[in-house]
């Protein structure tokens, strides 16, 4: 696989996802016996996968799984959560340590690591020195850094008076600076259900989708993309790639798509705000990557004050799949019946912003 590209794979048996993931990019010819390898899952607050908050163990032990049926390697779950929260409780209570005598791994709190002062930022020894580093973060907003993922989730990776430091710095600095000194070799985005509005979780919104990539301003980049994000409301992308941490390049070529969203399962129970949203919609046995991605676009439009410019609700899902007549606008593939229709197994949430906002009353 073409480092400057981005795998996306669309489902809910999470395992299996990422192991096709890790197999497409022929992973384990990156790797030789006895490696140390590091797996930094995001495990901000001591909350369930659930909550859309940190990353799903199925991932976390496909990974595991594929990487034990290439080698033996020395591996280690390291992680810091947030100030103020336990990452001994996280392990705990997203079940990392069934996981850890599970597969004979070990988990490491990076509360407790030793640390080293990098261009005048302290960053934990444990995934400085790792010869391979896993970055398993999860897609979701963030209610200070409009979204979080692959950049900000290194930021587990630094002490917590660290941590307290970068906030009085405004965060994006600081963020886009790490980036430059704590790269991983890869990352594997978790985009089961993060959270619409808040690192913390309790608003997941499903889409069904893992990533896999190299890069992780560019992964950073197609996330925004993906949550209908301007990448201005995210400075530390920018800043991170002007810095040399990584490449902003990123257009429909980048993405490689393993299925189509057909693969991705129905939706599920949605929260109370994707309900809210919801009632601009018209659905139809809609699969919950192309949902999701309508729900990430109907918020960003309601955030910037035009959702209620919309007239019409907007018709999504399978069920629409060979009507003539079917409604004013649709979005997916399934929707071509209506009298406007966006195309796209699924479209991205920026894509679906700029259709709904050229139909506007």
């Amino acid at each position: 696989m073409d480092k400057n590209k981005i795998a996306v794979i669309y489902g809910q048996d999470m395992g299996n996802m990422v192991q096709k993931l890790m197999e497409h990019a022929n992973i384990a010819g990156e790797l030789r016996d006895g490696m140390t390898i590091g797996i930094k899952p995001n495990l901000v607050v001591a909350k369930k996968p659930d909550s859309g908050a940190t990353t799903h163990t199925e991932l976390i032990c496909g990974v595991i799984e594929y990487l034990q049926s290439h080698g033996k390697f020395d591996i280690t779950i390291m992680e810091g959560s947030w100030v103020g929260d336990s990452t001994k409780r996280a392990f705990s209570v997203c079940g990392y340590h069934d996981i850890a005598a599970k597969y004979g791994v070990k988990l490491l709190d990076l509360k407790g690591d030793s640390f080293k002062s990098y261009g005048g930022i302290n960053v934990c020894d444990a995934p400085m020195n790792v010869d391979y580093l896993i970055n398993m973060p999860v897609l979701k907003g963030h209610c200070q850094t409009t979204m979080t993922c692959a950049l900000k989730n290194m930021k587990g990776c630094i002490p917590d008076r660290e941590k307290r430091r970068f906030h009085t710095q405004g965060l994006h600095q600081p963020i886009a600076k790490l980036g430059t000194i704590l790269k991983p070799n890869l990352t594997i985005v978790d985009g089961i259900c993060g959270d619409l509005d808040f690192e913390e979780g309790g608003n997941p919104i499903p889409m069904n989708r893992v990533l896999l990539g190299y890069d992780s301003v560019l992964i950073d980049t197609c996330v925004c993309a993906m949550m209908g994000i301007d990448l201005d409301e995210v400075p530390y992308i920018e800043m991170a790639a002007r810095m040399g941490a990584g490449s902003m390049d990123f257009t429909d070529d980048t993405l490689e798509e393993l299925n189509d969203a057909s693969g991705a399962g129905r939706m599920p129970v949605l929260s109370r705000r994707a309900k809210a949203l919801g009632r601009h919609v018209e659905e139809k046995d809609a699969c919950s990557a192309c949902y999701g991605s309508l729900i990430h676009a109907l918020y960003r439009l309601d955030e910037m004050g035009r959702l209620g410019w919309l007239d019409d609700k907007v018709c999504i899902g399978q069920g629409f799949r060979g009507m003539e007549n079917c409604g004013n606008l649709g979005v997916g593939n399934c929707t071509k019946g209506c009298k406007y229709s966006l195309g796209g197994c699924p479209p991205r949430a920026d894509q679906i912003m700029e259709f709904l906002q050229d139909h506007m009353g």
